[in-house]
């Protein structure tokens, strides 16, 4: 029978154990799978954030000119010009209002005899709004391709003759013209375009390209030199606002279930044979049986007093239960064991 006991005992605490691990990996899952859910809600208000609050850095477009000559024979024709739309996939505007760009081309341009011998000449361009009204104008003067000897030349050609061949490099250089430093959006006549003009008749090109650069400051700055420390700071933040905002709900909602919690009422029972009676509004003690049968004798002169008699036997004691209430309760002893008398005042 002992063995039989201490195995009933043993299997019962391996099923607590066992209910004891189970419980705790349950709560363990729960809180993994909510710190899992609060992480890719901070990860999402992040970038949230950082796509409605970045604009776009940097943005590049191809410049394709064109001209008009007269006559097919002709040596002289129009300027080059290229028209270029700011507007990515046709909708979205390329620029920020309040948020400074730098504006520049990039020309690729042969060493040949004809750029060498061009001298100076200037690059205009011209930013429209929507119907075509000019917004802003700028000029800018320019150089050709750097000047160098003939020898410097052949030396050069010699050097990187190899390379040449092969098509790995060519004979250009690449002219980079600043035509806005610190261009600024019009809020109510936003860019969506710009004209470029090339004022001079015999320049040759072999590709240009319109770079828009943002000039970042402040908060952009940081978001834009350091994504990394940016995104985790940012991420960390709203996870530890969320835990704290969850933790805080958790709290009132424990609080508020403990105020609402119902209050017990205490019941007294008093005993027929107990020589001191419990009271509600304090501790007092039972008169002694000559007062009692005095309290008596009146009480039972005074019916208005007397609240309830009742009449037992010696084999049944009385049992009175008196709930708490806000009337002072006096119980008394009688002088014989057939009547209880009790007066509530």
């Amino acid at each position: 029978l002992g063995v039989g006991a201490l195995v009933q005992r043993v299997q019962d605490a391996g099923r607590q154990l066992l209910l004891r691990l189970w419980q705790g990996a349950l709560q363990l899952a729960l809180l993994m799978l909510l710190l899992t859910l609060l992480l890719w809600v901070a990860a999402f208000l992040y970038g949230s954030f950082y796509y409605s609050y970045m604009p776009t850095p940097s943005y590049s477009a191809p410049v394709h000119f064109f001209y008009r000559c007269v006559r097919c024979d002709s040596a002289i024709c129009s300027f080059p010009r290229a028209n270029i739309s700011l507007l990515q996939d046709g909708q979205k505007q390329v620029m920020t209002y309040g948020q400074p760009y730098r504006i520049s081309l990039h020309l690729d341009m042969p060493e040949s005899p004809a750029n060498q011998n061009l001298g100076m000449f200037m690059v205009k361009m011209s930013c429209y709004s929507h119907g075509g009204k000019v917004i802003s104008t700028s000029a800018r003067s320019t150089c050709c391709i750097t000047a160098s000897s003939s020898l410097l030349q052949s030396v050069g050609t010699l050097l990187f003759s190899p390379l040449l061949l092969t098509g790995v490099t060519e004979q250009k250089q690449v002219v980079t013209i600043e035509l806005f430093s610190a261009y600024r959006e019009n809020a109510y006549l936003p860019t969506v375009g710009v004209v470029v003009e090339l004022q001079s008749q015999r320049v040759q090109i072999y590709s240009a390209v319109l770079l828009v650069h943002a000039h970042f400051t402040g908060i952009r700055y940081v978001l834009y030199q350091f994504p990394g420390l940016s995104a985790l700071l940012g991420v960390a933040s709203n996870f530890g606002f969320l835990s704290l905002l969850i933790l805080l709900s958790s709290a009132q909602f424990s609080w508020r279930r403990f105020v609402s919690a119902p209050v017990h009422t205490h019941t007294h029972t008093h005993l027929y044979g107990l020589t001191e009676m419990e009271s509600i509004s304090g501790d007092e003690n039972v008169p002694d049986a000559q007062s009692t049968d005095e309290q008596g004798t009146g009480s039972a002169g005074q019916g208005s007093e007397v609240e309830t008699t009742s009449s037992v036997s010696e084999e049944t004691p009385c049992d009175v239960n008196v709930e708490e209430t806000d009337a002072a309760v006096f119980c008394s002893s009688p002088p014989r064991p057939e009547e209880v008398n009790c007066i509530i005042s």
